[in-house]
C-alpha cells in the first residue's frame, strides 16, 4: 500500500497562509501592520481604545454618535456577574503563585457558563458580538480584581465614567491616573490590539472552528498567550536590563550572551526584519518621560546592535515590542506582575474579532500531520 507525499511544511507553520482574514495584516519585511484597512501605529497616535475596539468589531470608525454609544455600552459593561465576583478570592488564592493571567482562564470559564454563552455555531452574529463585548469588557475587571486580590488588597469596581484605559488603571491603583500615563497605556493597548496569525490568535480560531462557545475559545487563547514564548516577554525585558544594571557592564554581559547563543529578551520577532513598529512608537513613548530608565535602555539597544553587526554581521535583530513595553509600562507604575496581563487586556479584542470571524465559516480546522515514526503495521507482542 502506499501513500500519497506530503508536501514539506515549515517549523511552526511559519508563512503558511491558512485562511482569508478582513482583520488585518503584519508585513514583516517592510516593518509595517495594520487593524482593517488602517495603519495601526496611525490608529494608536490618533485615536482612543474604543475607536479601534469599533474597527475591529464593525470593520469602520465609528462616527461621533456611535462612537459615543459605543464607549457607554462597553462601559456598561464592566461589572462582574456575581457569581464570578464572589468566586474570585478563591480564584486569587489558587493562582497566589502562577499569577492573573492563570487565573483569568478559571474566570472566563465561569463568566461563559454564568453568562450563558452558548455555541458560537448555534447563534447568530448578533449575539457572538454581544456575548465579546461583555467579555472584553469584563477581562480588565477580572484582572486587576484577581492582582488586587492576590496582593491582600480589596478590588476596586469599574467606573462607568472613565474611558477604558483610564478605568483599567484606575481599578488596578486605586487612584485616578494621570492623563499623560493614560494615553501612553492606551496607546499601548491599541498597539497590541491585534498582530496577525500569532499562536493564540491561531489557537482561538482553532477553537472557534468547532462551534464552541466565546469563553472557551478565549481560555484557550489566555493558555496559549501564557507562554513565555508568547506574551510572557515585557517582564523579561526588564530583567534583561536588571541583569546588566549600569552602563559600563552592557558590552560584557551581551557579548556574553551572544558567544553562549542565549537569546536576548526584548530582541528579535519571528516575523519583522526590520525595526518592530510598535517599538519605534513605543521608545518615542517612553523619551516624552525620560529618565534614567530611559536613557539606559536606549543605550543598551545601541550596543546590542552594533555588537550584533560586529559578531553576526549579517543578522539584523531589533527590539520588539516587549523592551519599550516593559519601560513603559514601568514607567506609568504597573507591577511587573500585571504587564503580561496588561497585553492580554488589549489582545482579547483581537481574539474576539478573530473568533466573530472564524464563526462564520462552519468549516472546522483539521490540519494533518505526517507521520515519521517506526512502519506500521507491526506485529503486536504477546502479553
Amino acid at each position: 500500500m502506499t501513500t500519497t507525499p506530503v508536501a514539506p511544511v515549515p517549523r511552526g507553520l511559519a508563512g503558511v497562509v491558512v485562511t482569508d482574514t478582513a482583520l488585518g495584516d503584519v508585513r514583516g519585511r517592510e516593518g509595517f501592520y495594520h487593524y482593517r484597512q488602517f495603519s495601526a501605529i496611525e490608529l494608536a497616535r490618533t485615536r482612543g481604545f474604543e475607536d479601534v475596539w469599533y474597527l475591529m468589531f464593525h470593520g469602520e470608525l465609528p462616527d461621533r454618535a456611535a462612537a459615543a454609544d459605543f464607549v457607554a455600552r462597553t462601559a456598561s459593561l464592566r461589572a462582574l456577574p456575581a457569581h464570578v465576583t464572589e468566586a474570585l478570592p478563591a480564584i486569587a488564592r489558587a493562582s497566589a503563585v502562577s499569577g492573573p493571567l492563570a487565573g483569568l482562564r478559571t474566570a472566563l470559564s465561569l463568566l461563559g457558563a454564568s453568562a450563558g454563552f452558548r455555541p458560537v455555531y448555534d447563534i447568530d452574529a448578533g449575539r457572538r458580538r454581544e456575548d465579546a463585548l461583555a467579555v472584553c469588557a469584563a477581562v480588565p475587571t477580572i484582572l486587576t480584581a484577581l492582582h488586587r486580590l492576590g496582593q491582600g488588597q480589596e478590588p476596586v469596581e469599574p467606573r462607568e465614567d472613565l474611558p477604558h484605559a483610564a478605568n483599567y488603571l484606575y481599578m488596578l491603583t486605586g487612584a485616578e491616573p494621570e492623563p499623560e500615563k493614560v494615553r501612553a497605556i492606551e496607546q499601548y493597548l491599541i498597539s497590541t490590539v491585534d498582530h496577525g496569525f500569532n499562536a493564540s490568535t491561531f489557537t482561538a480560531r482553532v477553537v472557534a472552528s468547532t462551534g464552541a462557545d466565546l469563553a472557551a475559545c478565549l481560555v484557550a487563547a489566555v493558555g496559549a498567550l501564557s507562554g513565555p514564548l508568547h506574551g510572557g516577554a515585557p517582564s523579561r525585558a526588564l530583567d534583561t536590563l536588571d541583569a546588566i544594571g549600569t552602563p559600563d557592564r552592557i558590552d560584557g554581559w551581551i557579548r556574553e550572551q551572544v558567544l553562549a547563543g542565549r537569546r536576548i529578551m526584548g530582541f528579535g520577532h519571528p516575523v519583522y526584519r526590520t525595526e518592530d513598529p510598535r517599538s519605534r512608537m513605543l521608545k518615542s513613548i517612553a523619551q516624552g518621560f525620560g529618565g534614567p530608565l530611559v536613557d539606559f535602555a536606549v543605550e543598551v539597544e545601541a550596543q546590542v546592535e552594533a555588537i550584533l553587526a560586529e559578531l553576526k554581521p549579517g543578522r539584523e535583530l531589533h527590539t520588539n515590542v516587549e523592551f519599550y513595553a516593559g519601560v513603559v509600562m514601568e514607567l506609568c507604575g504597573l507591577p511587573r506582575a500585571m504587564f503580561t496581563p496588561t497585553f492580554c487586556a488589549a489582545r482579547v479584542v483581537g481574539w474576539s474579532a478573530n473568533i466573530l470571524e472564524q464563526a462564520e465559516d462552519s468549516k472546522i480546522i483539521r490540519p494533518a500531520a505526517r507521520y515519521v515514526g517506526a512502519p506500521p503495521p507491526q506485529p503486536v507482542p504477546a502479553p
